[in-house]
Parts: structure tokens; C-alpha cells; sequence
């Protein structure tokens, strides 16, 4: 009975309209999720990990899951097509304890379904069942809860969304999160949020929303619109982190805010700090140029900046440009 309490208490610490990060390969590592949880980010999840690369590369993968405890609560996230080696995977990654594994049934990447996971598995429903059931398993007596990050389906003439979430509900998942694209979709087009809230209407454990949410607006209209319990911020987060307090605030006082450029520039500047800690200078130069690609999206002179910064191997010469960008606005 105090292990059922236990799990329904951190279950609630994960919905409840709580504002998700969602996993990005390439963007949500270490720094960028400390920056987000920083920046009011509720729950954040680690980047796709490889459950092969566990087992058989087990120290170059195992660094993708690896998080700090301010990052409560953490999710890791999993990935592969074999119910026996996630199962093995699991296992490797216990002693890391996070709050929730959550399982990659979404990933529309060519690299991932084309070994049959990600989105791949929407198309095989018996083999998803069999890795949640063997996940289950593997957490049965500990407080870590499992969630499957799923998509609409495979396409158009496919959309198994709710069938398929019933099925993983059924296997064991303590919660379901839906990003309503199918996977010939990719990234392109609109996501169909009535799938989600068919996908709320049908299930018993709780939803997480993701999906072109990339301002306050886009966000309460989810949670209004399909009655998820927490929503996943994804490709909309990238070079405005702090969306999630200014979501928040909003959600607190119905008042829309912008940070002062000071505010903005302190956080970038502590992401790259936060970068080159982890992975030394000229690493961090080149990983921060990807997020200083967001940074720098949508403001005028915007486009002669980023040309600098992909020529430019000195930080404070990045800073310095992007200072004057920012300011000249």
C-alpha cells in the first residue's frame, strides 16, 4: 500500500498542468535541461537512449542519461525494439533512479524506425505491448514510473492513436503522451489535437499534450482545448527557454510578460557556461551554435549574426554580437 501511495505521489508531481520538456536528440542535454528547469520547466526528460547502446556501448550511451537532482523530476528516455533488450536496458539503468523511464514509440527518424522502434512500433502493436509489460516488470516494487511517448500513427490511412494507447494503458504505462503528427508527417504540417482528446476521453491514466506549442497562447489552448493533464514543450522551446515562467506567470495572474534583454542575455551566457563545464570550450562553441541558431531567429540582423557565430571560434566574441543584436531590437 506505501509503495501504491508513493507512486501516486509522484504520478502528481508529473501532471496536474505541469509543463514538460520534451526530448530532443542533439538539444536536451545536461546544460539545456538545467537551464529549462531554471527557466520553470516542471519535468524534464533525457535525449533518446539507445537500450542496444546500453548493453553493448555501455559507457558512451549511459552519459546520455545521466542528470543532476536538480532536475527532479527526471525521465529517462528509452529506446528499441526488443522487449528482451529493453528489458536488459532497464535493468542498467536503475541505479541511476529516475522518476519515470518513459518508452520512444514516436520518433519518426529514418535511423530509428528503419530498426523497426520509434514510430516503427505504432505499426507493431504486439511487440510495444511486450516491451511495455517487460519494462513493467523490471520496475515492479521500485517508485519508477513508466510512460510511452506515442504518435497519431503511421499515417494518414493509419491513425491508431487511441487503440494503441489503450493497448499500453492495458501493458502497464502509468501515463501516455501523445504528439498527434503521424510519422510520414514528420515534423511538417499540423499536429491533430482532437487526437489527444479522444485519447483523454478513452483512457484512465493521465495524457501529456505535445505539439506546436511555441507561445502562452498555443499552450492554455491545449489544456483547454483537449483537457490533457500536463503538456510537452518541444521544438518551441529552443531559443526562448524561458517560455515555461512566462506560461506560469500567465497561468497565475492571466498577465502576458517578456524578460528584459538582461535577463535573456544572462541565460544564454549561462548556457554556454553550463555547456563548456560539461564538455570544455570548443565543444561547447560548436554544440552552442545550434542553440544560438534560436537565439537569434526572428530578429532583424538576425540572419548576418549567425553567419558570424558559425565563423567565429571566441565566446566573447559570440556574446558581444549577439548583446548588440539583441539591444538594437
Amino acid at each position: 500500500m506505501k509503495s501504491t501511495n508513493s507512486r501516486q505521489i509522484k504520478l502528481e508531481k508529473l501532471i496536474r498542468k505541469k509543463l514538460w520538456l520534451a526530448p530532443l536528440a542533439g538539444y536536451t542535454d545536461k546544460a539545456f535541461r538545467t537551464i529549462c528547469k531554471e527557466c520553470g520547466a516542471d519535468v524534464v526528460v533525457s535525449e533518446m537512449v539507445s537500450a542496444d547502446g546500453l548493453i553493448y556501448n555501455n559507457d558512451k550511451t549511459m552519459k546520455y542519461a545521466r542528470f543532476n537532482e536538480d532536475q527532479r523530476p527526471f525521465g529517462i528516455q528509452l529506446f528499441g525494439s526488443d522487449a528482451e533488450i529493453m528489458r536488459k536496458g532497464t535493468e542498467l539503468i536503475l541505479s541511476s533512479k529516475p522518476d519515470f523511464i518513459d518508452i520512444n514509440m514516436g520518433c519518426p527518424v529514418k535511423k530509428v524506425v528503419k530498426r523497426g522502434a520509434g514510430s516503427a512500433l505504432m505499426k507493431t502493436p504486439e511487440i510495444a505491448e511486450k516491451i511495455v509489460q517487460e519494462i513493467k516488470n523490471v520496475l515492479g516494487g521500485t517508485e519508477i514510473l513508466l510512460s510511452v511517448k506515442i504518435r497519431a500513427g503511421w499515417d494518414k490511412f493509419s491513425i491508431n492513436a487511441t487503440e494503441f494507447g489503450q493497448r499500453m494503458e492495458n501493458a502497464g504505462a502509468d501515463m501516455i503522451c501523445l504528439h498527434p503528427r503521424t510519422k510520414a508527417q514528420m515534423f511538417s504540417g499540423k499536429s491533430d489535437w482532437s487526437l489527444i482528446t479522444e485519447l483523454k476521453s478513452n483512457l484512465k491514466i493521465p495524457i501529456v499534450g505535445n505539439g506546436d506549442i511555441d507561445d502562452i497562447e498555443s499552450a492554455e489552448k491545449m489544456f483547454s482545448e483537449t483537457g490533457c493533464d500536463a503538456v510537452m514543450i518541444g521544438r518551441g522551446i529552443l531559443g526562448k527557454p524561458w517560455l515555461f515562467n512566462q506560461i506560469k506567470e500567465f497561468q497565475k495572474t492571466s498577465i502576458k510578460t517578456e524578460p528584459e534583454v538582461k535577463e535573456k542575455l544572462a541565460i544564454i551566457k549561462r548556457h554556454f557556461d553550463l555547456l563548456q563545464h560539461e564538455k570544455g570550450y570548443g565543444r561547447a562553441i560548436k554544440e552552442m551554435r545550434s542553440h544560438l541558431a534560436f537565439y537569434t531567429k526572428g530578429y532583424r540582423e538576425g540572419a548576418k549574426v549567425r553567419n558570424f557565430i558559425n565563423r567565429c571560434f571566441d565566446f566573447e566574441d559570440i556574446y558581444q554580437a549577439i548583446v548588440q543584436l539583441y539591444q538594437n531590437q
